[in-house]
């Protein structure tokens, strides 16, 4: 594929987004998508393989804000004639006349002529996997295309989030060819530099005042050539197996967070360096604790005597029961702190369990427990008590 035909492939509408989309809306897009179209879930199906090679390419540029600018800026000058000034290129004289009357040096605009970063060599040099300075097809050998990066999602239990897990994560994408060991070629053969582009990858041709380099024809871009291709992957190195990946869940993580494990996700053609595997992790709600930061919350019933005369209560924490001790007076609602019993912090230590206390009021009485509490307010009253005292206006 060529370097015009690469650009001019439109990776919004393979995802259903429009060019302004947020990074959020690309990344909900792509995993709709993504699950909608896995091998898993179309087994056979040709037309949902391209689909999802085509929007994993998608993802992969769109998802990755420096790549997604250089993609949209590309695009655009191509769209457009966008170069500098408004005109065009003086034939047979390798400068560009602008609408002012500079001349612009070409080499100075793709990047070969100033010394200095930045120019469009380096941009297409980030886009098409090449060097940003050669312009000749033999400047340095074309790096083997890395494979895409692997997006899934987990979902785990509360207290499993907190304390740390190892979960195995069953899953099925590209891997590497176990009989040619992503070489793509036979055992005991292996791949020849291609004579073509001297094992670049690329290829040059002229067109009117352009000069475009383009992956080569002979080898597809890759730099070398297999006489016996591997007949398990017939030649790219890569195969879809289903493989179980160890996991490892840090202490404390939280609800949405994403897990980077390099090189776990789908493999680079003819021995190409992996992508990445990214787990998103989601946290089940647990029915006694809450969270803030590193902090456990948790609600106790108490009753009106525990916080009127004050006690010692046991409250669960997440490595057994401790022992609280509620104040004489304590205020339904107040928020007691057990230190060292919350999430634990990456950098060691703990956050702390903020326990807070609710009054439980019964709703059956038996006659001695009635007639026990009348006595107690008349007592209440006649101690001078009036819990509305300075309240609205009272």
């Amino acid at each position: 594929m060529s370097q015009r035909e690469w650009i001019e492939k439109d990776f919004y509408k393979d995802l259903g987004v429009s060019p302004d989309a947020t990074q959020d809306e690309i990344k909900k897009a792509y995993r709709k998508l993504a699950r909608d179209l896995h091998p898993d879930a179309n087994h056979g199906d040709a037309k949902a393989e391209e689909r999802f090679k085509a929007v994993s390419e998608a993802n992969a540029v769109l998802s990755d804000p420096a790549k997604r600018k250089e993609y949209d800026e590309t695009r655009r000058m191509f769209a457009s004639g966008g170069f500098p000034g408004g005109g065009g290129f003086r034939a047979g004289t390798g400068g560009f006349s602008g609408g002012t009357g500079a001349t612009f040096d070409i080499g100075d605009l793709f990047g070969g002529g100033g010394g200095g970063d930045g120019g469009l060599g380096d941009l297409f040099g980030g886009l098409f996997n090449r060097a940003g300075g050669g312009t000749a097809p033999t400047a340095g050998r074309s790096r083997p295309r890395r494979g895409s990066d692997v997006e899934t999602e987990t979902t785990l239990d509360f207290r499993d989030a907190v304390q740390g897990v190892t979960i195995p994560l069953r899953m099925t994408s590209p891997a590497p060819c176990t009989t040619c060991h992503g070489s793509g070629a036979q055992p005991g053969t292996s791949p020849r530099v291609c004579p073509n582009c001297n094992g670049s990858g690329v290829v040059s041709r002229n067109q009117g005042a352009f000069g475009f380099s383009e992956p080569c024809d002979d080898c597809r871009g890759s730099g070398s050539i297999i006489d016996n291709p591997c007949t398990d992957c017939r030649g790219t190195g890569v195969q879809n197996r289903t493989r179980t990946i160890t996991v490892r869940v840090p202490a404390g993580i939280k609800d949405g967070s994403r897990i980077r494990l390099a090189g776990q996700g789908e493999a680079g053609l003819r021995g190409a360096p992996s992508g990445d595997l990214f787990v998103t992790v989601h946290v089940r709600p647990d029915r006694v604790f809450g969270r803030e930061g590193d902090d456990l919350t948790l609600v106790l019933p108490v009753s009106y005597g525990e916080l009127v005369l004050g006690g010692t209560v046991s409250v669960p924490t997440l490595d057994g029961r401790v022992g609280l001790k509620i104040p004489p007076g304590t205020a339904d609602g107040r928020v007691l702190r057990v230190r060292g019993r919350g999430v634990p912090k990456r950098g060691g230590g703990a956050g702390d369990l903020l326990v807070t206390v609710k009054v439980a009021i019964p709703q059956n009485l038996d006659e001695k427990a009635t007639e026990a509490l009348h006595n107690y307010l008349r007592a209440e009253e006649a101690g001078g008590f009036d819990p509305r005292e300075g309240w609205a206006g009272a």
